[in-house]
């Protein structure tokens, strides 16, 4: 059944209200509903009742372990292409058709915010390399890793370009949405038997197995970039002049890393802030400013919506 069916139609007890159609039906934080539902379906599984429990300790472990192997042999086994290859076949035999959708949709979701930013700062001319997946075939095109070289390279090169011409980022004349779309072309993903698994156990599960086959510098630049959240927020936020539109960041302190022992967990936190500023991104491409109003700080010029 499709995940917004599942909560519109789920049975109100005053005496024993449902606290995932309580969040789905809450519309304080801008979210698209699909999104907002396959998630909290995907929360509320057995997988992630009873499997995530048993499987965090252990991802967390193996995370250890491999660090010290790696001491000893740093690069020998290392192989993004492999690796991309086993996460298109367990994304694709174990887990679950909901956290498939919110894994692939991630991708559009994060090329999408970089090219607002680069559109509305065209002066700069920083390039980007969208990532548009439709099925998890495409997963074998090292999608996960070029997401993160992706995020680094548009920073290095926005502020490259910002320093060469003596400037701070700046709101434009004009607004540009042209590049946010409403929705994204997904194929339909596996629903066997055995796609079970949640997002959060998945990640958990894949975690070390990303360190495993990727050389250190690359899984601590994978697990540093989700603390550029806070930085992609605000450089948004300067555009549309929008400063507490950095409050749906839940990732902070980028001058500060995190262990990579919590990065699963981090990694959830950030596909959530990057659907929130997507989703807001929206409500002003068409004009609606009920959201916008909420977050806008007073005194400041709210995009109109001739802009959107």
């Amino acid at each position: 059944m499709d995940p917004v069916e599942q909560l519109i139609n789920q049975p109100h007890d005053p005496r024993d209200p449902d606290p995932w159609v309580a969040m789905f039906l809450d519309r304080s934080l801008p979210m698209n509903e699909r999104t907002k539902a396959a998630l909290l379906v995907d929360q509320r599984s057995r997988s992630r009742q009873f499997l995530l429990p048993v499987m965090r300790p252990v991802a967390r472990l193996s995370i250890i372990l491999f660090q010290v192997v790696k001491l000893f042999i740093p690069n020998r086994f290392t192989s993004s292409k492999l690796l991309h290859r086993l996460l298109a076949w367990g994304l694709k035999v174990w887990v679950s058709p909901e956290a498939n959708f919110l894994i692939l949709r991630h991708f559009h979701v994060g090329s999408e915010i970089l090219d607002f930013i680069a559109r509305n700062a065209k002066e700069l001319n920083v390039p980007t390399q969208p990532i548009r997946p439709t099925n998890l075939e495409h997963v074998k095109d090292e999608i996960f890793l070029q997401h993160d070289l992706n995020l680094f390279n548009f920073v290095i090169r926005l502020n490259q370009a910002l320093r060469e011409q003596g400037r701070t980022l700046a709101p434009p004349a004009q607004l540009d949405f042209s590049g946010i779309s409403d929705e994204f072309p997904l194929e339909p993903l596996p629903h066997r038997w055995t796609n079970f698994l949640d997002l959060q156990s998945a990640i958990e599960v894949f975690t070390p197995v990303y360190q495993l086959f990727l050389t250190d510098r690359d899984f601590w630049r994978a697990s540093n970039s989700l603390q550029l959240d806070e930085t992609i927020a605000i450089y948004v936020a300067t555009l549309m002049q929008a400063p507490g539109l950095v409050a749906l960041v839940n990732n902070r302190h980028p001058l500060v890393p995190l262990s990579t022992m919590r990065a699963g967990f981090r990694l959830v936190l950030h596909g959530l802030s990057a659907e929130s500023m997507h989703a807001f991104l929206v409500e002003c491409k068409h004009g609606r400013m009920p959201q916008l109003a909420r977050i806008v700080a007073p005194g400041l010029r709210a995009p109109s919506p001739e802009a959107a």
